[in-house]
C-alpha cells in the first residue's frame, strides 16, 4: 500500500509501490489496456481538423469495401454481358494471366451515388491524370448547370436535415437525447398546413400574402414543436422520466393524433389519401433560382444557415447556451454552480423540439405544399446527422449536405445501374457507418478514457502531480469533454 495521497491500485503485479509506473507501462494486459485508453483520450482531444480528416479518411475506406461488396454481388448476379472487368496487366508483353467479369460496375455505382445527386458535373474520361496526358484541364462538362433538378433534389434533402439534425445537436448537448424530432417535425407540419389554410383567405395578395402566410407557418410550426419537445423535457426535469422512452413514445402518439385529425375532420374530399387540402400557390416559399416543380428554395435553406449560425453563437456567446453545454458535460458541477438544471432542461427540449417543428413547416411549404401522412423519417435521419457533426452546430451543414448526396444518389444508382436497391442501400449505410464511428468512439472516449478516470491523477507541465482543486478548476477546455465538440 502506497502512502498518504497516493494512488492506492492495485496493479495485479509484485512491483515495488516505491518504483514510478510509466503510462503504458511494461507488457501484459495493463499495458494494452492502457494504451487503448489512451489512444482513446487523444481521440477524445481531437481538434476539428483532425477530426475533418478522420471523416475522409473513414469515407475512403467505406468506398474501398463498398468496391469489394459490389464486386462479390456482381459475381454472384447472372448476366449476359459482363458490366466490369478485372484482368491481369501485361507489361512487356507478358501474357494476361486471368480475366474476370462482374454484372455491376462499382465506378459507376459511386459515380452515379455522388456525382449523379449534382447533376453529372464531370465530362466522361476526365481523371486525374488527364492533364497530364496532355487532356483538358477543366473536369466540367460542356453545358453544365448547377441549378439542375437532381442538384435541387440534393439540396431540398439538405434543407430539411439541417433543421433536425440541428434539433437533434441542441438537445445533445445538453445531455438530452431526444429520440422524438421525427415526432416533433410531424406536428409542426400539421399545425403549420392547418394554420395556413386557416389564414389563407384573409391574407392580401401578392408578395405581402406570401410573406404574411409563410411567417405565420413557420411560427406555428416552431411553437407546436416546441411546445411537444418541452413534453418531455418537463417529464425528465420534474418526474425523472427516461426522456429516451417518453421521446420514442410520443412519435407513436404524434403520428397517430395526426392521422385520426387529418382522417376525420380535416381530410381533402378530393384525393383518396390521408392528406390536407393544398394551400394556395401564394402560401408557398417563394423558389427563386429554380423552378417551382423542383420543390427547392434558397430562401429555406438560408433560413437554416442563419439558424445554425445562431445556434452556435447561441451556445458559445450566451449565458444560456453555457448553462446548456455545463449541463451537458457536467450536469452536477452545473447545478452546484448555481445553473437550473431543471429549467434548462426544459428550454433545451423545447427550442430542440421548435427548430424539428421549423423543419416541418419547410416540408409543407416548400416540398409538399400541404400535409400528408406518412412524412419520411427527417427526424431519425437528424439523428444521424447530428452525430456525423459531432453535435457542433457548424458541422450539421456540412454533415446534412454529405446525407442529402447519398439521399439523392440513391435514387440515381437505382434508375441508371442495374444494381439493386438493396445493395444501394447497405452502400448507403455503410458510408455513414464508417463515416459516423470515429465520431462515435470520440464521444466514448469522452466516458472511459483517462481523463474520464476518477482515480488518475492530474500532471503539471513539469510532471508534478497537480492538487485535485487545482484540476478541476482548469477552464480550458482540457478535462472530460471540455472544448472537443467546438
Amino acid at each position: 500500500m502506497s502512502g498518504d495521497g497516493e494512488d492506492d491500485r492495485d496493479d495485479g503485479d509484485d512491483r515495488d509501490d516505491g518504483v514510478p509506473i510509466q503510462p503504458g507501462g511494461t507488457g501484459g494486459e495493463d499495458s494494452v489496456l492502457d494504451r487503448a485508453r489512451a489512444a482513446l483520450d487523444r481521440l477524445a482531444r481531437a481538434s476539428a481538423t483532425e477530426r475533418f480528416l478522420l471523416s475522409v479518411a473513414a469515407l475512403v475506406l467505406s468506398i474501398v469495401v463498398g468496391t469489394v461488396l459490389v464486386l462479390a454481388a456482381g459475381r454472384a448476379t447472372t448476366c449476359e454481358t459482363a458490366a466490369f472487368v478485372l484482368t491481369h496487366p501485361t507489361p512487356f508483353g507478358l501474357p494476361r494471366l486471368f480475366s474476370m467479369g462482374f454484372c455491376f460496375d462499382p465506378v459507376a455505382v459511386f459515380d452515379r451515388l455522388f456525382f449523379g445527386a449534382l447533376g453529372d458535373p464531370i465530362k466522361q474520361g476526365w481523371g486525374p491524370l488527364t492533364p497530364v496526358r496532355g487532356g483538358p484541364l477543366n473536369p466540367f462538362r460542356q453545358g453544365y448547370e448547377l441549378l439542375n433538378p437532381q442538384m435541387a433534389v440534393t439540396l431540398r434533402e439538405t434543407t430539411i436535415l439541417v433543421f433536425s439534425g440541428l434539433a437533434v445537436a441542441i438537445a445533445f448537448r445538453a445531455g438530452i437525447f431526444n429520440i422524438g424530432t421525427q415526432g416533433q417535425l410531424v406536428l409542426g407540419a400539421l399545425g403549420t398546413g392547418l394554420s395556413v389554410l386557416w389564414a389563407a383567405p384573409f391574407a392580401p395578395a401578392g408578395i405581402v400574402g406570401t410573406v404574411l402566410l409563410v411567417t405565420l407557418g413557420l411560427a406555428v410550426g416552431a411553437v407546436v414543436g416546441g411546445i411537444y419537445g418541452a413534453i418531455p423535457g418537463a417529464l425528465k426535469a420534474y418526474a425523472e422520466a427516461n426522456e429516451v422512452i417518453t421521446t420514442i413514445m410520443l412519435n407513436f402518439v404524434a403520428t397517430g393524433v395526426a392521422f385520426f385529425l387529418v382522417a376525420n375532420y380535416v381530410r381533402n374530399p378530393d384525393s383518396q389519401a390521408v392528406e390536407t387540402t393544398p394551400v394556395p400557390d401564394g402560401a408557398l416559399i417563394p423558389p427563386l433560382l429554380f423552378e417551382p416543380r423542383d420543390d427547392f428554395s434558397f430562401v429555406a435553406l438560408g433560413l437554416g444557415v442563419a439558424l445554425v449560425l445562431g445556434v452556435y453563437y447561441m451556445l458559445e456567446r450566451t449565458a444560456f447556451g453555457y448553462d446548456v453545454r455545463t449541463s451537458g458535460l457536467q450536469p452536477d458541477a452545473a447545478e452546484y454552480g448555481g445553473v437550473d438544471a431543471e429549467r434548462t432542461v426544459v428550454y433545451s427540449m423545447a427550442l430542440s423540439g421548435a427548430i424539428g417543428g421549423i423543419g416541418g413547416a419547410i416540408y409543407v411549404l416548400m416540398i409538399l405544399g400541404k400535409f400528408q401522412t406518412g412524412v419520411p423519417s427527417y427526424g431519425f435521419d437528424g439523428i444521424t446527422v447530428s452525430i456525423l457533426a459531432g453535435n457542433n452546430p457548424l458541422g450539421v451543414g456540412f454533415a446534412a449536405f454529405l446525407f442529402g448526396i447519398l439521399k439523392s444518389g440513391s435514387t440515381v444508382v437505382q434508375f441508371a445501374t442495374d444494381v439493386p436497391p438493396q445493395l444501394v442501400g447497405v452502400l448507403r449505410g455503410l458510408i455513414i457507418l464508417f463515416v459516423a464511428m470515429p465520431e462515435f468512439f470520440r464521444l466514448l472516449a469522452r466516458g472511459i478514457g483517462p481523463t474520464a478516470d476518477p482515480e488518475a491523477r492530474a500532471v503539471a507541465a513539469d510532471g508534478g502531480e497537480v492538487d485535485d482543486g487545482d484540476a478541476g478548476g482548469r477552464s480550458d477546455g482540457s478535462g472530460t469533454g471540455g472544448g472537443s465538440d467546438e
